[in-house]
């Protein structure tokens, strides 16, 4: 199992909860129609101006097809309804899943 992980800061509140709403009601159901098999918003403990999404996908070969067929696609659209001079700043990561319990 893969995990990607975008981490948003939002220089607006404002904005960020302009975003998550944005995200609960379009953009996450896009990514799993991409390929993902879940996603969890978390806004982090002590910074209320960062929010994280974590997306789990099947497979490396998965996660590639999100990549390469779906991501600068719902990208672009995520840019055109917030320009990043909107005070939003993107990190993302990826990595392989080495546990996940109680199903490990």
């Amino acid at each position: 199992m893969i995990a990607y992980t975008v981490r948003c800061r939002f220089d607006d509140p404002m904005v960020g909860a302009e975003w998550i709403a944005w995200l609960v009601r379009e953009h996450l159901a896009d990514v799993i129609a991409g390929g993902a098999i879940d996603a969890t918003v978390v806004q982090l403990d002590g910074d209320p101006l960062t929010c994280e999404v974590r997306y789990h996908f099947p497979t490396r070969a998965a996660f590639d097809r999100y990549e390469r067929d779906h991501a600068p696609a719902l990208r672009e659209e995520g840019l055109k309804q917030f320009p990043l001079e909107r005070g939003l700043h993107y990190e993302r990561s990826v990595g392989e899943v080495m546990a996940n319990y109680p199903d490990a």
